[in-house]
């Protein structure tokens, strides 16, 4: 179900009208681009500023700013899920796999919020959603590790620390990285992935 679709659940059943439908779209991308930009303590003035609507308006609308943007975030790690669906589906494991990691960190580098949500930021209201995206990890790492093709020490579990590391700051020891430089630097890792001579590694698996 959409982020829109939630927000406009009525238990009367009765269907809102066209006006309230596209004052909720609006408020649905405003809050996107908020989340992107700000995080996930966007505000309920900001995101009406952005969708073009009086902050009555917002909450004539809209529940409550935290039921939009859990709405919001579900619906973005959903679509997602969706990609890492489509990696599993994928007959190359290895190909599909490197597909999944460039949406996901691309998603990450590109949205604050979504960082902070992955993080545990917004409490329980995702736990669902976040169990779903860890069951794909799991089930796309042990594919391309049953292939052969992948490193057998590393565990699922160290996956998603590898891939958040790469959504880093733009500057680090008075060097500026360029826009794509999370490409570079998931090129480096997927390849350090597939190296068939690797180190021991330090430590234990997260878990």
């Amino acid at each position: 179900m959409s982020a829109v679709d939630r927000l406009l659940i009525d238990p009367s059943g009765r269907q809102p009208r066209a006006d309230a439908r596209r004052n909720v779209e609006r408020l649905v991308t405003a809050a996107r681009a908020a989340i992107a930009e700000t995080g996930v303590d966007a505000g309920a003035h900001e995101i009406a500023a952005r969708a073009g609507v009086g902050v009555g308006t917002f909450y004539r609308r809209i529940p409550s700013r935290e039921l939009l943007l859990l709405a919001v975030l579900d619906e973005v790690l959903g679509e997602t899920i969706e990609v890492a669906d489509r990696a599993l589906a994928d007959p190359d494991p290895w190909q599909g796999l490197s597909e999944f990691a460039t949406a996901y960190v691309k998603l990450r580098s590109e949205s604050c919020g979504i960082g902070e949500a992955l993080g545990g930021a917004c409490g329980e209201g995702l736990d669902a959603t976040l169990a779903a995206l860890r069951e794909r990890f799991r089930l796309l790492v042990e594919r391309v590790q049953s292939a052969g093709v992948m490193r057998s020490d590393v565990a699922w579990q160290d996956v998603p620390f590898l891939l958040a590391s790469i959504a880093t700051g733009r500057h680090t020891l008075g060097l500026q990285a360029t826009e794509d430089q999370w490409r570079r630097t998931l090129s480096v890792l997927l390849d350090g992935l597939r190296t068939p001579t690797a180190t021991t590694l330090p430590g234990r698996a997260p878990w």
